[in-house]
């Protein structure tokens, strides 16, 4: 594949599953375009024109030209200097890299990350909190998390994948969507009564199996097994944890409990005091599902994946 195929398959991808539904996402894309054409030469010239085809701030391609044949990608949770390095010792030892895969973003799409946040309000809308209170209880979370990004040093992987040649793309949201679609949908259909009968689901799937190995597997962080789950909501995309203020809203909306990759603390304690029950199903394997369920389609057209940092390689 060429790398421009395999940025487009992703971004596609996500696309498909977004919680949003494609025909929202192609309203807001159709929106962009219009915005983009009533800017002036100047602002034309330092717009990321990724964003008229790409709804996702955290996914780009860094470094490579786009007509770069790939045949092997080096993937991983986390690509950093040390992931890069890899890469090139094992282009020494004969296994050519062409390019570096990284789920979690670098560079400009770690910086542009806040963009993405925005589907947690669609997210929140379709679980029955109404659209203007979602927009406006993540408004100051998604700039909290905008300011934060600031004086991070993002380029710092990327700027060693370019001395040593390397192409360079990052996938965050649009495998968030495809693990976010896959547990949804399957806790949906199957009902499970109880949060024992979710973690048992969890488990069945071969990550969350593995990542029980490495003590990180599915846990019951509030409640417990017997406890019957009730609405069940899968809150596994939109770039980064949301408002602490949903949990109250949430409630009001009937959701019972949340599965999840992980939950600071001062979540934990809202979705508590808002009794709601909270499952983390472990940050590494939920990742590595999303990311396994694009893999499988690079791979089905002939690209090699290796994996590293992380990420729990199983093909469906």
């Amino acid at each position: 594949m060429k790398l421009k195929e395999i940025y487009n398959l992703a971004i596609e991808m996500g696309k498909k599953h977004d919680p949003r539904g494609l025909e929202q996402v192609e309203k807001l894309l159709a929106k962009t375009k219009e915005r983009y054409q009533e800017l002036n030469e100047e602002e034309k010239s330092e717009f990321d024109t990724d964003k008229l085809f790409n709804p996702y701030s955290d996914t780009r391609v860094l470094l490579g030209d786009l007509d770069l044949e790939v045949k092997r990608i080096l993937t991983g949770i986390d690509m950093e200097v040390g992931e890069v390095v890899l890469a090139d010792r094992l282009s020494e030892k004969g296994q050519k890299i062409d390019l570096i895969l990284s789920h979690h973003p670098e560079g400009k799409a770690m910086a542009a990350l806040y963009g993405v946040m925005h589907i947690q309000e669609d997210v929140l809308h379709k679980f029955g909190v109404p659209i203007n209170v979602a927009e406006s209880i993540m408004s100051s979370r998604i700039n909290e998390v905008r300011r934060g990004m600031l004086p991070h040093n993002h380029n710092r992987a990327v700027d060693a994948a370019k001395l040593l040649g390397f192409a360079f793309m990052s996938m965050h949201t649009p495998a968030d969507n495809m693990v976010n679609d896959y547990l949804q949908t399957k806790f949906d259909q199957q009902r499970p009564e109880t949060l024992g009968e979710v973690v048992k689901m969890l488990k069945q799937e071969p990550e969350y199996a593995e990542a029980v190995q490495y003590n990180a597997g599915p846990t019951i962080v509030i409640g417990t097994k017997d406890r019957r789950a009730g609405k069940i909501m899968v809150d596994m995309t939109g770039g980064t944890s949301g408002s602490e203020d949903a949990y109250n809203k949430l409630q009001t909306a009937g959701v019972g409990t949340l599965v999840t990759m992980h939950i600071g603390e001062k979540h934990r304690k809202e979705a508590e005091k808002n009794h709601i029950n909270v499952i983390i199903a472990g940050h590494m394997a939920s990742d590595s599902l999303g990311m396994n369920l694009i893999l499988d389609k690079f791979e089905e057209q002939g690209v090699e994946v290796l994996t590293t940092s992380g990420l729990l390689r199983y093909k469906r």
